[in-house]
């Protein structure tokens, strides 16, 4: 099992940066890819960012490439999604998943989940 625990939401105006953690914890070889998705409001949830087991592969939706940074330290289990340039429209749970697909951005294919952090972008 591998358990996952989020951090670092809150409310940020328009243009405002934030920095999520997900720290990762249990048995975290069987699930070295990692990525953040998010749910906004009456909205499906939808993949966000993803990163290798390494950290030296990372992709995005196009929504937030340019403005988003995943990245983790393994040395602290840690994976972090610096956010900059925040608009209304990333109002959302942030989500935290592992999984073992590289590249990947379907829900179905991450098998643990965190309990998500709140994200409020105010205009």
């Amino acid at each position: 099992q591998v358990q996952l625990v989020e951090s670092g939401g809150g409310l940020v105006q328009t243009g405002g940066s934030l920095r999520l953690a997900c720290a990762v914890s249990g048995r975290t070889a069987s699930a070295p890819v990692m990525a953040w998705f998010r749910q906004g409001p009456g909205k499906e949830r939808e993949f966000v960012a993803g990163v290798n087991r390494s950290g030296g592969w990372t992709w995005y939706s196009d929504s937030v490439k340019g403005r988003f940074t995943i990245s983790r330290d393994n040395a602290k289990n840690t994976v972090y999604l610096q956010m900059n340039s925040l608009k209304p429209e990333d109002t959302a749970a942030y989500f935290c998943a592992a999984g073992v697909v590289v590249g990947a951005s379907l829900e179905s294919r991450y098998d643990y989940w965190g309990q998500g952090t709140q994200v409020t972008v105010s205009s």
